[in-house]
């Protein structure tokens, strides 16, 4: 067997085999350096960054025969013996440049090869060394300045131990599992399998939409030595269909005659990983017929369409609407109406990690240690599955690299659960970044026709909408999106007549589901445009009409909801006004100074997002215990998946114990020691799950005094021996080891279930959605060349009330990564099934795409999150595309109905505006 020598990390090493293996590949299954990560194979995304004789390469794209006598440093190398690597290390976890994480190692890598040969590198330099290597989560900006501070002495004893016990809400802590991520040694759904674990591989339709049939399967599994054995719809045990909303549950394991869209899996293939990498699927025994597919909305809602699913009549899988006053009467009575309708096609999600994880049958149970970010959720349909009870799954969530709602739904799940437990042996499966992208849930298409109407004052009278949203093939969160967006669509302002009407209509395309917002940015698009063309028209200020009909705190919403305090709305627009006139000047001044080809334009939209499901049960557990050893244990079953729930949520239990951050150990995600702490979406787990800490948390420091007999002012200290409650002048000590023990061995626990008071809605959408509300505006500048047909977003001012930031620099990352993701939307990104399914051809933000944003954070507490707390999650991305897009008819008075605002269609838009300008002038001419 042929043999590879080199040098590794300073130590010789050796792999043997095949020379043109990737080195990436071989890193990670035969010397388990699992911190080159792998995302995409193709060097598309930069996660395998490595140093190969000192320069920066991707492993994906070299062979390992390519290295012999070279020198390879990885990350774990690096972090043992690079001093650069190490300052890079404490500025990322200082600035919290790492979020999910996926992509750090490749970051600090690239960083390291550039710090080594120039220690102090202006922002252009660090722009190009990072250039190669795709993040998804954090919008760059804090990678960029964690780089360029790097170099810096900082003292960091406060930082590393914490603050004092009770002040760690409002504190800049840093990430509890930050160093798993920067020194590569955090374990995402693909980094770890049980020893000779088999590998799954699916076979899926080349067809939108197919019937087939499969042949001798038992031949071709004879034919291939190494194959175990074939899964198709005929193995599943229980009830072959699952779905994230169970009234809704719509999606089969396997077809077992109709494949609904492209890539939908209709068998699949287990043996050793071997024979399934090696495997040609040319000679598998299916027949194919192609049958003529629904693409569009308008194909699908044709009288006599097929049926995508054969009990949704008319394609429709359902339909939300709020309806508050009269609309027709409002519109009627308004000085000023303007309509418009608004398109946005697929958003694919792109997170760096494709979808991954194991799984092992123990005894009766199955284990699945995967990336999700819905635990729960994923044991009750695996035990629908394989017709056992729920208690007889276990779901370990790893790391997850990036979700933003794709992995609410199951993706390997299934499959590897069944294979497991036909097999009874371990069962792998990792998603090519084709496979991911083919298949995995997008942002819903959208086409939104909407109605604006207001009084000749400025204030807002009425708004109609409809809107239809592609739901794909199944189900999957569509019936959320159609709930959700009537509630948002009035944007966060007064309207006393408002109509709002949706459906999710079936077609045979992948299925679109949950993607950061629900719908929401998709309204959102349509509702701040309208209000610039309705403030434009009542000659007023467009920073100033959003300003006059913001929501009040005692003013109704269009669910007839009064929310009460916590509305901040008009104070995040008010924080906008002295850089709008800023922004404003600047872009008047350099459109006055420049000629035609380039023009500048500044644009505002605001937004408001429930936390939380809407007008559904959505609650969190916690359990928190004291151990013999003075330890507290935080059971807390909320996925991170780089928000920094793992760190919020350790914040508010400490404070509402009052000790110290460092006191805590967190225990979970893990569905055999965590309760349901919910799904990790729609911007609930700081709020639903922060919540239930601080109630955990309370309860705990409550029988810690009762065990001292202490009143609820003392003062708890923890001492080597145990734990003293200072009250009153006299202290009292518990000697915890001598103390009994519960169950689970603890002395003393805190346990609390926090669900949001919320009601259901009535057939007018009239009630109380959700309990909390995030509240935002942003403020985009912007160039536009009118020859290229570029946009570029110069600066952006995102100003967000978060009731209260539990960790500012947690909150400020969100909000920079959600900009990024709204620049995507807005700008450059757009899915059309069948092409594009690399990250070559589907293009995401880049560091050099991202300007400096600026975060206000306004902190209208509100009255029922943990010390004042909403969510960030879903809103930092809403305002941004829509504020853009008004920032481009600010600057060429041209109104695009469709985004992204590719070059191509902004050089259209531009070229028919000089049209219609030439014909207009005709006249004048001839005269």
């Amino acid at each position: 067997m042929p043999t590879t020598e080199f040098t590794l990390n300073g130590n010789p090493a050796a792999i043997a085999g095949n020379k043109g293996t990737r080195l990436s590949k071989a890193l990670r299954d035969e010397l388990r350096l699992t911190g080159t990560k792998i995302g995409c194979d193709a060097g598309d995304c930069g996660a395998c960054t490595i140093l190969v004789d000192g320069a920066p390469v991707c492993g994906c794209l070299v062979a390992v025969g390519q290295i012999a006598g070279s020198r390879v440093e990885t990350i774990e190398g690096l972090s043992a013996s690079s001093t650069v690597t190490r300052r890079l290390q404490d500025a990322f976890l200082r600035h919290g440049a790492a979020q999910c994480g996926i992509c750090t190692p490749g970051m600090l890598v690239a960083a390291t090869h550039l710090l080594e040969r120039n220690a102090a590198p202006d922002e252009q330099k660090v722009l190009d060394a990072i250039g190669g290597v795709l993040c998804r989560c954090t919008g760059y900006r804090k990678i960029i300045a964690a780089i360029l501070d790097a170099g810096i002495e900082h003292d960091n004893a406060a930082a590393l131990d914490g603050p004092a016990a009770g002040q760690a809400v409002g504190a800049r802590i840093r990430r509890l599992d930050g160093q798993r991520k920067v020194d590569g040694s955090e374990i995402f759904g693909a980094d770890a399998a049980p020893e000779g674990c088999l590998l799954l591989r699916a076979v899926r339709s080349p067809h939108h939409r197919a019937r087939f049939r499969l042949g001798d399967l038992d031949a071709f599994v004879a034919k291939h030595p190494g194959i175990e054995r074939v899964l198709t719809a005929r193995d599943v045990p229980g009830v072959n269909c699952y779905g994230p909303i169970p009234p809704f549950a719509d999606q089969p394991v396997f077809p077992e005659r109709d494949a609904l869209f492209r890539g939908e899996a209709v068998a699949a293939i287990v043996g050793d990983p071997a024979a399934i990498e090696a495997l040609d699927l040319a000679d598998f025994p299916v027949e194919w017929e192609e049958l003529p597919p629904h693409f569009g909305m308008d194909e699908a809602l044709a009288d006599g369409a097929a049926l995508v699913q054969g009990n949704r009549p008319g394609n429709i899988l359902t339909g939300g609407r709020v309806a508050r006053g009269d609309a027709e009467t409002g519109m009627a009575q308004s000085a000023v109406v303007v309509e418009g309708t608004f398109e946005t096609g697929f958003v694919e999600h792109a997170y760096i990690e494709p979808e991954a994880g194991f799984a092992r049958r123990v005894g009766g149970r199955i284990e699945l240690q995967v990336s999700t970010q819905s635990p729960y959720m994923n044991r009750d349909d695996i035990a629908k599955i394989l017709g056992i009870v729920p208690e007889d799954v276990r779901i370990l969530p790893t790391a997850v690299g990036g979700g933003f709602g794709a992995k609410l739904d199951m993706s390997v799940q299934p499959f590897i659960a069944l294979a497991a437990w036909v097999t009874n042996r371990p069962v792998r499966m990792v998603y090519s970044r084709r496979e991911s992208i083919m298949v995995t849930t997008k942002r819903h298409p959208s086409r939104i026709a909407m109605r604006i109407g207001a009084a000749p004052d400025g204030k807002l009278q009425a708004i109609d909408m409809r809107a239809d949203f592609n739901t794909g093939a199944y189900s999957s969160w569509g019936p959320t999106v159609a709930n959700r967006v009537p509630v948002h669509a009035s944007g966060p302002y007064f309207v006393p007549h408002y109509r709002a009407v949706t459906r999710a209509i079936h077609t045979h395309l992948v299925p679109a589901g949950a993607f950061r917002g629900f719908g929401v940015p998709q309204a959102t698009l349509a509702q701040e445009q309208l209000f610039d063309m309705l403030a434009d028209k009542l000659g007023i200020d467009r920073l100033e009409f959003r300003i006059l009909n913001a929501l009040a705190p005692d003013q109704p919403t269009v669910t007839g909801q009064t929310i009460g305090a916590g509305v901040g709305i008009r104070a995040c627009l008010e924080a906008l006004r002295p850089r709008w006139k800023e922004a404003r000047e600047r872009a008047r001044d350099f459109n006055r100074r420049n000629g035609k080809p380039m023009r500048r334009g500044v644009g505002v939209a605001g937004m408001w997002y429930g936390c939380g499901n809407t007008s559904l049960a959505n609650p969190s557990t916690i359990l928190v215990g004291l151990t013999p050893e003075g330890r507290i244990a935080l059971h807390q079953g909320a996925v991170d998946i780089g928000q920094g729930s793992n760190t919020v949520i350790a914040q508010i239990c400490a404070d509402a114990i009052a000790v110290s951050i460092g006191r805590i150990d967190l225990i979970g995600p893990d569905t055999d020691l965590t309760a349901d702490c919910g799904k990790t979406s729609a911007s609930r787990q700081t709020f639903v799950t922060g919540k239930a800490a601080e109630l955990a948390g309370r309860e705990l420091r409550a029988a810690i005094l009762r065990a001292a007999n202490a009143g609820a002012d003392a003062e708890i200290r923890f001492t080597d021996d145990g734990v003293s409650v200072a009250d009153n002048g006299a202290t009292r000590a518990l000697h915890l080891a001598a103390m009994p023990r519960d169950a689970r061995g603890y002395v003393l626990a805190g346990e609390a279930t926090f669900n949001p008071p919320t009601s259901a809605l009535d057939e007018s959408g009239q009630g109380v959605p959700y309990a909390v509300y995030g509240f935002g505006a942003h403020l985009a500048e912007i160039e536009v060349d009118m020859e290229l047909g570029t946009i570029k977003l110069l600066h952006l001012v995102a100003a967000h009330d978060v009731g209260r930031a539990i960790n500012p620099t947690l909150v400020e990352g969100q909000i920079e990564g959600g900009a990024a993701q709204g620049l995507g939307l807005a700008l450059m990104e757009e899915f059309f099934p069948g092409r594009g399914e690399n990250l070559h051809d589907y293009l995401i933000p880049t560091a050099g795409d991202l300007p400096v944003v600026e975060s206000i954070l306004i902190e209208d507490a509100s009255p029922v999150g943990p010390f004042g707390a909403k969510g960030i999650g879903e809103q930092a991305m809403i305002p941004t595309a829509p504020a853009i897009m008004n920032a481009f008819y600010d600057a060429t008075g041209i109104r695009l109905h469709r985004v992204p605002a590719t070059p191509d269609r902004v050089r259209a838009a531009i070229l028919a505006a000089e049209t219609r300008d030439a014909v207009t002038r005709e006249p004048e001419r001839a005269s």
